[in-house]
């Protein structure tokens, strides 16, 4: 193992240590022992999205330490409620690369999308390679859904990948019906890196900001192995819609059916979390998350929800517990959304506070164990990404050695939780090991990278916005 995977190694060994134990830091001070009461995991639900928010150490020892907040966000269930009525885009890479199969499979996915259209729906087909040829936005009744298909019908492979003219057709498009509909979305599909138009990363993702800001999401699925996923995951984070990878274009059609499903049942858009942090509680991370701190305030923007989802944030704070009995504001919570079940805006809120205990024991065995699940995983997610990156650039060993150590966070989260409770997640990383070993091709490599970042992306939290 190298320097580098051993300095990471330790690094993290320590944050598994204060993870676990719950450990203080250096220079804690010790009391005599004094009894505490619990502190419950805070709950709240004031309309279409119910929070669920827990500390990985709801008890600390007096002194300075490391522990993580956990919240979920759950879209309310609608029992036999009608799909929302949707003014779609799909933009569909027709470059060069797609020629054959993966063309073939994506024109069939979506023909499958417009016979999921009613009339009451809208939509506009664009494909692209070096230029765009576009079908406009146009009520999906039985004539049109006829001109749909024969638009479909003439799509060819050329020319290069313009995703930015792609995005930007799409977004013309949409704004057309978007006055008239609740659900506005683009659906772009490529397979390869950006090379004609804007190419920079940062210009394509400005792009996809300003259709956002229009009220328009975006999601993003990339097929093979060429693509840049980054950059298709920031799509998707910044559209707030959702991200596949598929290695297989002949699953394109059940993804198309499934974004239609969730952009059909939204329940909130305009998502948005955040933490209030009292004096003395500092933010380390987010974790896998785009975060903006002001002062004490740190905000964390969201997908937009549909009925069921679910998507689940960690931070790491840093909190000192001072006298033993007292407790410790650790932080509060605020969920801001435009609840779309009730048409208006919808704010609610949480605290969460920790109890300082001078009993190690205690501490220990009040641990919350789902919290310190949900935290190794994102920790592990932490190291698939450093492990993706270094696979790609040939450092295979040094990728085996941050699952390696994903390992161990595991084993020790099962010490905490059960064994049970992270069988799966110990699987996972077999699979993920197993793929390295594996990965003895460029072609290898590039699907290896896509799925570690993807299994990263579910292991932040993001579980309803990753296909």
């Amino acid at each position: 193992m190298n320097k580098t995977v051993a300095f990471v190694s330790l690094a993290a060994g320590l944050a598994l240590t204060a993870l676990v134990l719950g450990l203080p830091r250096v220079g804690a001070r010790h009391h005599p022992a004094t009894p505490v009461a619990p502190t419950p995991p805070a709950t709240a639900t004031n309309g279409s999205l119910s929070m669920a928010s827990r500390l990985s150490h709801p008890y600390i020892v007096p002194g300075t330490a490391d522990l993580f907040v956990t919240v979920d966000l759950t879209g309310v269930e609608v029992p036999g409620a009608r799909r929302k009525p949707v003014n779609l885009a799909v933009v569909i890479d027709r470059s060069g690369s797609m020629s054959g199969y993966k063309l073939q499979q994506a024109k069939q996915a979506a023909r499958h999308l417009v016979g999921l259209l009613g009339p009451e729906d809208r939509l506009a087909i664009v494909h692209y390679g070096s230029d765009v040829k576009s079908l406009p936005s146009l009520p999906a009744n039985p004539s049109n859904r006829e001109r749909m298909l024969q638009f479909i019908e003439g799509i060819w492979d050329e020319g290069g990948t313009n995703i930015g003219a792609g995005l930007h057709a799409g977004r013309s498009h949409v704004a057309v019906g978007r006055g008239n509909y609740s659900v506005n979305r683009i659906i772009l599909l490529s397979d390869g890196q950006p090379t004609e138009g804007i190419t920079e990363d940062a210009g394509l993702t400005e792009v996809v900001k300003g259709i956002r800001a229009e009220g328009i999401s975006v999601s993003s699925i990339g097929v093979g192995t060429d693509f840049n996923e980054d950059l298709m995951q920031g799509f998707a984070e910044y559209g707030a819609g959702a991200y596949g990878f598929l290695e297989d274009a002949g699953q394109l059609a059940t993804l198309f059916q499934k974004d239609l499903q969730q952009a059909a049942t939204s329940v909130a858009r305009n998502v948005e979390l955040t933490f209030v942090l009292p004096e003395g509680v500092r933010l380390g991370e987010v974790l896998g998350y785009r975060s903006h701190q002001e002062g004490r305030t740190v905000r964390v923007p969201l997908p937009d929800f549909s009925a069921g989802q679910v998507e689940r944030v960690v931070a790491r704070l840093t909190v000192v517990g001072m006298r033993a009995g007292s407790a410790v504001d650790v932080t509060g919570l605020k969920l801001a959304y435009t609840d779309l079940l009730k048409d208006a805006g919808v704010e609610s809120g949480a605290s969460l506070s920790a109890m300082v205990t001078e009993q190690r024991e205690e501490m220990l065995a009040r641990q919350d164990k789902d919290a310190t699940v949900y935290a190794t995983r994102a920790l592990s997610a932490k190291n698939l990404k450093l492990a993706a990156q270094a696979l790609r650039e040939g450092r295979k060993e040094e990728a085996k050695g941050y699952v390696v150590q994903n390992q161990a966070l595991f084993e020790q989260a099962a010490t905490v939780a059960s064994p049970a409770a992270v069988e799966a997640d110990m699987a996972e990383q077999r699979s993920v090991l197993q793929d390295y070993e594996q990965a003895d091709s460029d072609e290898a490599v590039g699907t290896a990278v896509k799925r570690s970042k993807a299994r990263a992306m579910k292991s932040f939290g993001k579980l309803g916005s990753t296909y």
